[in-house]
Formats: structure tokens, sequence, C-alpha cells
């Protein structure tokens, strides 16, 4: 396919780049040009004046369980401990692989419209949701996530080659649950297979003040000093969550290349805590945003997190001038792209991946343009994604979606599910 947008307005994402007015053009998966209109003649299949509506990169959501969408609103206003152990394993222990794909896809039409055009997934049987992508036309990075209650260092090695055989939309990253669910033996000989693949490694990372102190109890040391210590950020990697990090722990993250994605709506929600994203720019940590899944969310909205990674780092420092709009905006697209290991997902520029979303600035929330990137992080909502495109297939425009199953087949499949549960 070859489509041209023009009469746009376009936020590249690029170092230093401001907006400028064009259009841009998309042939197959790769974009083939961005600038000023260049009056160039070719037979396209589509082309789409914007209406001098912004085109940017699409977000990239990169810490979330997608298929968690059936405990959305199931498992709310309870202690982490209860929510975890009372309601939410429970419910697990009753999915079937196939819940699992059908309940992915669910979570890729919500991805879908808040602008989301790549996914950092981790859940019980990763093939699953590389599946849903798949049959969905979505890009999605697999993270390992074996623990003691599941999945061996021999099962992770095979599943990163068994993956990243799927798609080209599909990768697939090592990596586990977290240090407090794994057995050390079992993280070193992880760091092993990291050294021998030189591979980055991720995980759930100082999430919890609990999980810090229990660290300590065990290793005196904390998470991230302690799997510094046997070799699992030889090659970078990614920390979920990063609520409860010391500036000794962020000095390590800043000198292994380990990227912090933070999940704001999620801990606060469950009470975890508030990231010091504040001084992790300040050290130079890459840092990204995700949503967590929808049983702690509940919403997988990237206008939400970004709203909150910004207010929420304002009121713990006390200072209105805290973490600018335009850093906030920069972790969701660059800085997940960084994060998930999508180098060619970044930035809207020839010979990238044309993963792009259209924002419609003709809504009420975008007006007056005193600062539309400032627009974009404290006003804007769902309401204004116009269009996402991933790989060059537009999936959802103007409220409707152009995926390979129908909306309504998924939601009735997943209510199905939630039916055949209680």
């Amino acid at each position: 396919m070859k489509i041209r947008f023009y009469n746009a307005r376009i936020l590249t994402m690029e170092p230093g780049s401001e907006i400028l007015e064009g259009e841009l053009h998309v042939e197959d998966d790769l974009i083939s040009y961005v600038g000023e209109p260049s009056g160039e003649q070719k037979k396209w299949d589509r082309e789409i004046d914007c209406e001098r509506n912004l085109l940017l990169p699409g977000f990239k959501n990169a810490h979330t369980h997608s298929a968690m969408t059936f405990l959305r609103s199931y498992a709310d206003d309870l202690p982490l401990q209860e929510w975890l152990y009372n309601r939410v394993f429970p419910m697990e222990a009753k999915l079937t692989k196939q819940d699992q794909i059908e309940l992915a896809k669910l979570g890729i039409l919500e991805y879908l419209t808040s602008g989301i055009t790549a996914n950092f997934d981790m859940y019980l049987d990763n093939m699953c949701h590389a599946i849903a992508s798949r049959d969905m036309g979505f890009r999605s990075v697999m993270c390992g996530s074996m623990n003691d209650f599941g999945g061996t260092v021999e099962e992770t090695e095979e599943e990163y080659y068994k993956i990243n055989e799927v798609s080209p939309l599909i990768s697939y990253k090592l990596g586990f649950h977290a240090e407090y669910t794994t057995k050390g033996e079992t993280i070193e000989a992880l760091a092993k297979l990291a050294e021998k693949m030189k591979e980055p490694v991720y995980l759930h990372l100082a999430e919890t003040k609990k999980e810090v102190e229990e660290c300590y109890g065990r290793y005196q040391m904390s998470p991230v000093k302690y799997l510094d210590s046997v070799g699992i950020f030889e090659y970078g990697g990614g920390g979920f969550h990063g609520v409860w990090m010391s500036e000794e722990d962020m000095d390590i993250c800043a000198k292994k290349g380990v990227s912090i994605v933070s999940n704001p709506a999620s801990n606060v929600k469950l009470a975890s805590g508030v990231a010091d994203l504040c001084k992790m720019l300040e050290k130079g940590i890459n840092i990204a945003l995700g949503t967590d899944g929808p049983a702690s969310n509940n919403a997988l909205d990237m206008f939400r997190e970004m709203y909150l990674a910004s207010v929420l780092q304002k009121v713990t420092k006390m200072d209105a001038s805290a973490m600018d709009a335009k850093d906030v905006l920069h972790m969701a697209t660059v800085g997940g792209a960084k994060a998930m290991g999508l180098k060619d997902c970044d930035v809207l520029a020839k010979g990238k991946k044309a993963d792009l979303i259209l924002l419609d600035m003709h809504r009420p929330n975008m007006q007056p343009e005193n600062n539309i990137i400032k627009n974009i992080v404290y006003s804007g909502s769902k309401e204004n994604i116009k269009l996402t495109m991933v790989n060059g297939t537009i999936l959802y425009e103007n409220g409707s979606f152009y995926t390979k199953e129908a909306a309504e087949d998924i939601y009735r499949k997943a209510n199905e599910i939630i039916g055949r549960m209680k």
C-alpha cells in the first residue's frame, strides 16, 4: 500500500525537532518521506487530508499484561496481597490458552483507541499473546516471565527462538517475573544465558517497599544491586516500575543501560508509591511508560499515564516546574521504543517503520494552541485519536476498527469467558 498523508502538522520526535507543516508518505510498512509538500506525482492507493491535524509516532506501552482484561473491575479496592492471592491468582488458574488469545485481542483493541502502536507484554503464556498480536496485525514485544511457580531457563531459551519466529511484528526478550518470586540459582542461570546470547534481561523491579526490604533480608542488598552482582544487567535490560530505588540503584541502571518503565496509574492505585522519575532523568536513565495490566489500572490509556507521570512528580517534589511535558511525551514514544528494542519504531523519519498516529486538533480540549505538546500531555485524551497505523496498515480510524476480526465478536468472546468462570 502507498499512502500519502498531506496538509498535516508533523511532530517527528527526532532530537531538537519542532512541529512542521507538510506531508508524510508510507510505502508498504515503511515511511518513505517526511517533509514539506513534495509535489511528487505518484499513484497512491490512498491520499489522506489530515486537515492540519497532528501526526506523531505511536505511543509504546512498555509494560502490560494484556490478557488480564478479564479481571478489569473484578478485583478493585483491595490491599495488594489480598488483591493478588485472593482474587487474581484463583481466576487466572481457570484460564485456557485460547482464553488468553481472545482476552489479549480485547486489550489490543483498547491500545489502538489510545494511540498505542506496540506493547511490551508479560503473562502466563507468551505465545498466546504473540498469536493474538499476529492475527490482529499489532506489534508486540514479549518478555520471559519464568519464576518459581512456572518456567525454566531452558524453556526461556526455547521460547526466545520460537516466539521470535512467529511474525516480523513479534519479538521476544529474555526476562523473569521478579527477584522475589525467583530463586537465586535460577536468576544466576538466566544471567549465564544472557551472557551466552549477549541479550538484555527484563523483570518487575523495586515495585514495592516490602519487595526491597525482603531482598535486603535475603542478600543484604537491594534488588537492583543484587541482580547486578550476579550479572543480569551486563547487556542492559529493563525494570518494570522502579518505585523503590536508591540513588545507588539508579547509578547502576544508568551505568548498565537499564531502562525503567514507570506505571504511574497502577502504582498509585495499588498504593505502591511514586517512582522518582526526575532523579532518574538527572542520572541519564532511559524512562518509558506502561499501563501495567487492566486488573490493576484499569484502563489501557497512555494519555492518563502521561498526565500522571508529570503531575505525580510535581506533587511529590512540591515543585510545579518538575517534569516538563516534553520529557513525558518522549517517554511515551522514543523512550518506550528504546526500552523495547524497537529501534525502527521510535521517530517519524524516512526508512523507519510506519507506526504512527493522527491526533485530532479540532477538539475543544486541544484549543487554544498555546503549546501543542503540553496540550497532548495535560489535556489530551483518547477522543483525540483519529487514526492508528501499525506497520503501514491503518487498524483504527475515526472510531472504527479495521482488524481482521470484528470488535463485537471479540467483546462477545471475552464476556463468554467471564460467564464460564463465574
